[in-house]
């Protein structure tokens, strides 16, 4: 796995690297890719970093772009839009990801015709991945298992190789951290042919800090999720939100009932007034949700024809 690879007659690779003020560490990042991956292109984008790390950058070798929206969501939608390769091996620029695993992944996503190979996490070393990342990762995984019935292991990692066809098949609309769920859910609900590798996770090089706040962020992600179950799972989601509607009409409605079979009567107008909006409503976020799912499958199918316009990887290119 730590060996380099010789593409100089393969495909075309390309090393994207989205950065924010990375002095101390993007020089080791693209001196340990470029050792990794020989014939590869290297790019860093940086994104409005205060610091020197455009300057490091450039000095030790990599072709050096700046893109002024701020936030990684913002910074891989301009590298997928403008970088041109066959293959694209994304990482972040702080020295943490495994870059002597990268030509395994290459390989794996090449011989195996993949689009998509996610380096999973695994460290030793409790400041290279925080308690309260650890487990925000795991709970935020298990939840898109759940919505999606399948899901990766580690589905913030920032370390993955990508096929053409994945990345320019892929409309990002993320603007944040929250672009690796995004980037997961599209390979899900396309059906992607996708592999994980294990990889070592190391610390931050001093001077190096991370830019992920484990609460605000982690709610922009769970806030993601949500939001992407919604549009790419209507009928399931539109469908919870009547069953929960009935199911109130129908406690409250519980004592009207008896009081109507004990009297006749019903005295409490504004109840039965709410029971019978709680029903309306119910309904129309059943029928909502059919018809927001063919509106979806019919975007789904555009999509899945957009990325198919492109040929599979393959080792033979």
């Amino acid at each position: 796995m730590g060996q380099a690879i010789a593409l100089a007659d393969g495909p075309r690779v390309a090393v994207i690297l989205p950065c924010y003020n990375e002095e101390a560490a993007i020089a080791s990042t693209i001196a340990a890719f470029r050792t990794a991956l020989p014939h590869a292109d290297i790019y860093v984008y940086d994104n409005n970093s205060s610091d020197r790390t455009m300057a490091v950058a450039a000095a030790a070798g990599a072709m050096v772009r700046r893109e002024r929206m701020q936030g990684k969501g913002n910074v891989v939608r301009r590298m997928f839009a403008d970088v041109e390769a066959d293959i694209y091996v994304m990482a972040d620029g702080d020295a943490t990801y495994d870059a002597a695993a990268a030509p395994e992944m290459v390989r794996m996503l090449l011989h195996e015709q993949l689009d998509m190979v996610v380096g999973a996490r695994a460290s030793e070393v409790d400041a290279a991945y925080r308690r309260g990342h650890r487990l925000g990762n795991m709970l935020l995984t298990g939840l898109l298992a759940q919505l999606f019935g399948r899901s990766f292991s580690d589905i913030l990692s920032g370390y993955r190789v990508f096929s053409r066809r994945f990345v320019k098949s892929f409309p990002v609309l993320s603007a944040g951290f929250e672009i690796e769920t995004e980037i997961s859910v599209h390979a899900l609900e396309l059906r992607m042919p996708v592999a994980e590798l294990v990889t070592a996770y190391a610390a931050r090089p001093e001077g190096s800090i991370s830019k992920l706040s484990t609460y605000s962020d982690g709610w922009r992600i769970l806030r993601t999720i949500v939001r992407l179950f919604r549009i790419e799972r209507p009928l399931s989601f539109f469908g919870i939100v009547g069953v929960l509607l009935a199911a109130l009409a129908v406690l409250l409605a519980i004592p009207l009932v008896i009081t109507y079979a004990q009297t006749g009567l019903v005295p409490r107008f504004p109840t039965a007034i709410l029971i019978t909006g709680l029903t309306m409503l119910a309904a129309l976020s059943g029928f909502s949700g059919l018809i927001l799912d063919t509106v979806v499958r019919g975007r789904l199918e555009v999509r899945r024809l957009a990325y198919l316009a492109y040929p599979a990887p393959s080792a033979e290119e």
